[in-house]
């Protein structure tokens, strides 16, 4: 039995289904962690496959190819001195499990299922694997190992059983997407189970981002005694090393690096910026293309872009037509021109006005409403799609959460589109961002620093320019008030009587969830964003498009 031992864990970012390219950064770390000479070697959960892998996990040849590159990597372990901690599916009698193999020297030595199967807005592994037994400790190095797996260390019982039965330190690969304050709550979470169980605990996280998910790294471990000893980088991939040597109290850490983590304030930029980035180039993209309008959204979404890609890498076109005003031009090419992106105007006077007269017999003498607003709004999408499938860039749309909600959106005209990196956003928040923008280059971010983003489109009040002199305010109340009400709606489900309470008109809050409800059909056709709370839409919360409830405390 040994009394040291060199941990390495790789915060890597596998993509969901590239078995091959997933295997690829498998052997890198294992390399790596032998040019280290570390004792042990943990990956991510679910590594080989990616997390997470949905339906994938129906099909057969891919249940088998995944054990296929499973099996190829624990032969790599020959001769290298490493000690694999290896998550990946694995298929025995009882059905399909999500695992860990634990290997060395070409062979596995021990097999460990995950017990806790979460099913939750995010994850449904209920629905593909069979939860395992209570797991006992490994063996590596002479060493009594718990290997909890995820939610395994959010139920006591898993490592208060692992400890019962000697394990002296706890090694957790996790897949845990970011959210608003999640780091914390992870970090919460195992200073309880080291509290409890009296064993050191590593927290390795994956990195990336998965269609609506993002995985924000911050891999960390803890001692007892609320002892944080190490923390690896933010939103960015990292191998990290550390030395652990047994004293009489326990295990200890020697040398681990503790990284700062991302602010509460730079995280959500930091999450929407690799959520674009990860889905734009998984998906074999390497340019996008969005309308910049002069407004605040579409300049956000603009300077994530650059912050993504690099100013080269992006398209902004302004589609003005005679509602655009002339401050709406200005601040657009201000901002194109701060970011350093490409920057093309393309009237759409012509066409709208032509659409127009082809409909005016469909139309005869009705009064002018929406219908004819949207056709501006769907001119633009049609351009936009026109633009991104001759040049081959990706679309981005631009709807924030706020407008989402109570359908404040043009479906198939602004919110056409591939990706939205402010879905999960409300409105206030996205003002508070391109502020916070202005004064900071996020770290791992391309674009340029300084106010990236006119002050002038923070300061002008929010429009469509789909009439003449509309402000958001015409149909919507004031952000503030909106933001507060489908915050009580979405995030609480608060009941309309409570919201009601803290001092909102009661025909108002009806109003607002009869749109949030009338509004879900548009949701469920609009492009996937970062999950970025709980309750995003999508993957989140998830409501019927037929829906015939009504909450009858307010009268």
């Amino acid at each position: 039995m040994t009394d040291q031992l060199r941990i390495a864990l790789a915060q890597f970012n596998p993509k969901v289904g590239d078995l091959a390219g997933n295997l690829a950064l498998a052997r890198k770390a294992l390399d790596d962690a032998s040019a280290a000479r570390a004792d042990i070697l943990m990956l991510s959960e679910l590594f080989l496959t990616g997390y997470f892998p949905d339906d994938l996990l129906f099909k057969d040849q891919f249940i088998k190819d995944a054990i296929a590159a499973a099996r190829a990597l624990v032969a790599d372990t020959v001769g290298c001195g490493v000690v694999l901690i290896l998550p990946t599916i694995w298929l025995d009698v009882t059905g399909l499990h999500n695992a860990v193999l634990v290997a060395e020297n070409g062979e596995i030595t021990a097999i460990r299922y995950k017990r806790e199967l979460p099913n939750s807005d995010v994850f449904y592994e209920k629905r593909y694997f069979e939860a395992g037994p209570l797991p006992l400790p490994v063996t590596i190095k002479g060493v009594p190992v718990g290997i909890p797996i995820c939610e395994d260390i959010w139920h006591p019982a898993v490592c208060e059983h692992l400890a019962m039965r000697g394990a002296e330190i706890m090694l957790c690969p996790n897949g845990s997407p970011y959210w608003t304050n999640k780091q914390h709550i992870r970090k919460d979470l195992v200073r309880a189970r080291v509290a409890e169980d009296g064993v050191p605990m590593l927290y390795l996280n994956q990195v990336g981002g998965q269609d609506e998910l993002v995985f924000d790294g911050a891999s960390f471990a803890m001692e007892p005694g609320d002892k944080l000893v190490m923390q690896g980088k933010s939103f960015t991939p990292d191998f990290i090393v550390t030395d652990w040597v047994r004293e009489d109290a326990g295990w200890t850490c020697t040398n681990g690096q503790v990284e700062d983590l991302t602010s509460v304030e730079e995280a959500p930029w930091r999450a929407c910026v690799l959520g674009l980035r990860d889905y734009v180039h998984k998906n074999g993209f390497s340019h996008v293309v969005l309308g910049l309008s002069g407004g605040i959204d579409s300049a956000v979404v603009a300077a994530m872009a650059a912050d993504a890609f690099g100013p080269d890498k992006v398209h902004a076109i302004m589609l003005p037509y005679r509602y655009t005003s002339e401050a709406s031009i200005r601040d657009a090419r201000d901002c194109a021109d701060r970011l350093g992106v490409r920057y093309d105007v393309v009237a759409i006077g012509d066409p709208v006005d032509g659409a127009l007269n082809e409909l005016q017999p469909i139309f005869g003498n009705r009064p002018i409403d929406t219908a004819e607003e949207n056709i501006q709004s769907r001119m633009r999408g049609t351009i936009l799609m026109a633009v991104s499938n001759k040049l081959g860039s990706m679309l981005l749309t631009t709807g924030n959460k706020s407008e989402m909600g109570v359908g404040y959106a043009t479906i198939y005209g602004d919110m056409n589109g591939g990706y939205n990196p402010l879905k999960d956003m409300f409105k206030m928040d996205v003002y508070a961002l391109a502020a916070w923008r202005n004064k900071h280059v996020p770290g791992d971010c391309l674009g340029r620093a300084g106010e990236v983003i006119p002050q002038s489109i923070i300061d002008k009040a929010p429009s469509a320019e789909l009439r003449p002199d509309q402000t958001d305010q015409d149909s919507l109340p004031p952000y503030p008030v909106l933001d507060d009400i489908l915050t009580c709606i979405v995030e609480e489900e608060m009941a309309l009587g409570d919201i009601v309470k803290r001092g909102h008109a009661p025909d108002l809050v009806k109003r607002i969830e009869r749109l949030l409800n009338i509004a879900e059909y548009k949701r469920r056709q609009s492009a996937p964003g970062p999950k970025l709370t709980p309750r995003a839409f999508g993957q989140g919360r998830k409501y019927p498009i037929t829906n015939g409830y009504k909450d009858g405390t307010v009268g």
